[in-house]
């Protein structure tokens, strides 16, 4: 149920005004003038106001500029009542962020008219703002993937490049020992297949950087998967 505050000073319009939206099935609240008003709108959670221009205390036009200092009433809607019909107040009080305006005196229709038309721009707005929000939150949520993704890339390449180097260590080790005790044949032969071993292990550490450009966060996505089924089955 829509809920709407009624700023008045005249009584007798403030009354008229609430019990015409109470038919229409709205949730309505009166202030007899801008300073309550003003502390209405901050303690309830409202969907339209209604307020009249020229008031004591506090006008309408200082009630809609404090609102609209308050990011949690600067939203609002907000309609101007006024007995004056200059030009000049139309225009400042749309230039303040008024979203319409009714000259005093009004018929039934026309002030459900303004009624009826800024609550169903408000449920657009905030059905835009909830998608906006869903959209959003897909995109956090997609963005948190791909980090996640990128750890695990960086962790393979991290894994791979570690366990490269032990064995070409080995291996440099292995070559420089056969070649200090092992005499012969044999050593020859030791050597031509520890170096071609060596020769591919350096291939291989080299082209680490060029798998940065493989794993793609598909690809990542995959390779998650599959090393959580290989901890699973060693289990």
């Amino acid at each position: 149920m829509p809920r709407i505050l009624v700023i008045e000073d005249e009584k007798s319009v403030r009354t008229n005004i609430l019990d015409l939206l109470k038919v229409e099935g709205y949730e309505v609240f009166g202030a007899e003038n801008g300073r309550i008003g003003l502390q209405m709108a901050q303690e309830h959670l409202l969907d339209l106001i209604i307020c009249d221009v020229l008031m004591p205390k506090m006008d309408g036009f200082e009630v809609l500029r404090t609102l609209h200092e308050n990011p949690e009433t600067q939203t609002i809607p907000f309609i101007f009542l006024t007995a004056k019909a200059e030009r000049a107040d139309f225009r400042q009080g749309m230039e303040l962020g008024a979203y319409d305006y009714l000259t005093k005196p009004f018929t039934r229709t026309e002030l459900l008219g303004a009624v009826t038309t800024q609550l169903k721009k408000r449920e657009q707005i905030m059905q835009q703002y909830s998608t906006v929000c869903a959209q959003l939150e897909a995109l956090t949520s997609k963005i948190r993937e791909l980090q996640q993704m990128a750890d695990v890339k960086d962790r393979l390449l991290d894994n791979l490049i570690e366990e490269l180097r032990e064995p070409i260590s080995n291996i440099s080790m292995t070559i420089t020992l056969l070649k200090e005790k092992v005499p012969g044949a044999q050593r020859d032969r030791y050597l031509e297949i520890l170096q071609e071993e060596f020769s591919r292990e350096v291939n291989l550490l080299n082209q680490v950087s060029d798998l940065q450009q493989i794993l793609t966060p598909a690809n990542v996505k995959l390779l998650r998967q599959f090393s959580l089924l290989q901890e699973k089955g060693e289990v």
